[in-house]
């Protein structure tokens, strides 16, 4: 198998790690803007079968070029460019899967699926943790109730040594990061799909061993399951996870306008205030030495043979001091490089493009998690 890997930034490194020590793959490409870097992370992560080179993901003719030689793609760029590589992997007759965040993105990309169907691939959106991972897991979860209530979904990304005022680091990209504090959520209510606001309904959990949390709702968390599960679950939403406050000290930040697009004119020079987030945020909250943790807690409630029944699931993984990839790099980029894996493979037999909780049988999923080290815990209540 060959797969290639668009973006060598901290989750496009993770999934060259990934694939190229995953049973069967030859070749891993590596492609970025950056040729340099491109190269330095095949050499690093990429245990000999590294393939490497410059690319512009904005390039639709290049990728088309690129991705006829693999058998699968993996897009670890921003997700402005999925639309254009999915059409290029549907051209290409490559599988693509990507890490997504943005739901009219996917959208879409779900509008291929015909073109997809026809070219014999499957391209698959939203692939990495919180969309991606979860989906798969709360599929799995669906599937062992006769009717299923209720489904909550929470997700964090943490430092594990947390620092004032915000106790947060950055784990993944700033743009991501306010994408998910800024845009509207999507939420099933009485099984109809409902927008909620983010950065709204904080409430407080505890992860035994750990401590205490607030969680509140963020943006594209769902991605998909409120269609997938319309009219199927009565109750399905997604929180972020976060230490006690940050909600209330994050949240007027935005609502000054510091998350707009809208240019100001600041001594002559057009300057998106977004702009200025993002460069602060990155600049004071990238703390190298600090080691991270994610969370993961998916709680189902519903009826199972004809009884009340309560399920959780629970993931809580920490950085690898000896790779050195954090528990973000971890639980985003490896369930991607699974999917990616699988489809290359022939262990995914739909086509066309489909959410992953559709496409990617769970069965076959957790136990790659596992091996990976990124260890699934359910307990039934």
């Amino acid at each position: 198998m060959r797969i290639a890997v668009i973006g060598a930034g901290l989750m496009g490194r993770a999934a060259v790690y990934d694939l190229a020590r995953a049973e069967g793959v030859e070749a891993v490409g590596v492609f970025d803007i950056d040729a340099e870097l491109a190269r330095g992370i095949g050499e690093k992560y990429g245990e000999g079968k590294a393939v490497t080179g410059r690319f512009d993901a904005g390039d639709k003719d290049r990728a088309v070029e690129i991705l006829k030689d693999y058998d699968a793609a993996l897009s670890c760029v921003t997700y402005k460019y999925n639309p254009g590589l999915t059409r290029a992997a549907i051209k290409a007759g490559c599988h693509f899967m990507d890490l997504g965040g943005n739901n009219s993105i996917v959208q879409t990309q779900l509008e291929m699926n015909a073109d997809a169907e026809a070219a014999g691939i499957i391209a698959v959106p939203d692939c990495g943790l919180a969309p991606g991972m979860v989906s798969v897991l709360a599929a799995d979860g669906y599937n062992r109730f006769d009717r299923l209530h209720s489904l909550k979904i929470r997700v964090g990304g943490l430092p594990q040594s947390p620092r004032p005022p915000l106790n947060y680091k950055m784990v993944f990209s700033a743009e991501g990061l306010i994408n998910e504090y800024w845009e509207p959520c999507v939420i099933l209510e009485e099984g109809k799909k409902k927008i909620v606001n983010p950065m709204t309904a904080v409430e407080s959990l505890e992860f035994d061993g750990i401590g205490e949390f607030e969680a509140f709702y963020t943006s594209g968390g769902t991605s998909t399951l409120p269609d997938t599960f319309l009219d199927k679950v009565d109750f399905l939403d997604y929180k972020t996870i976060r230490y006690p406050g940050h909600c209330r000290l994050f949240k007027p930040m935005l609502e000054i306008g510091l998350a707009s697009r809208q240019p100001l004119d600041i001594g002559g020079h057009s300057i998106e205030p977004r702009d200025v987030l993002k460069a602060v945020l990155d600049k004071n909250l990238s703390y190298e030495d600090d080691l991270d943790m994610v969370l993961v807690r998916l709680t189902f409630e519903g009826e199972k043979d004809s009884s009340k029944k309560k399920l959780v699931y629970e993931i809580v993984d920490r950085q690898d001091t000896r790779t050195g990839l954090t528990a973000m790099m971890r639980t985003t980029a490896f369930p991607a490089a699974i999917i990616a894996w699988m489809a290359a493979s022939g262990q995914i037999t739909e086509r066309g493009v489909k959410p992953q909780e559709v496409a990617v049988k769970s069965s076959l999923f957790i136990p790659q998690l596992k091996k990976r080290g990124i260890k699934l815990v359910i307990t039934e209540e």
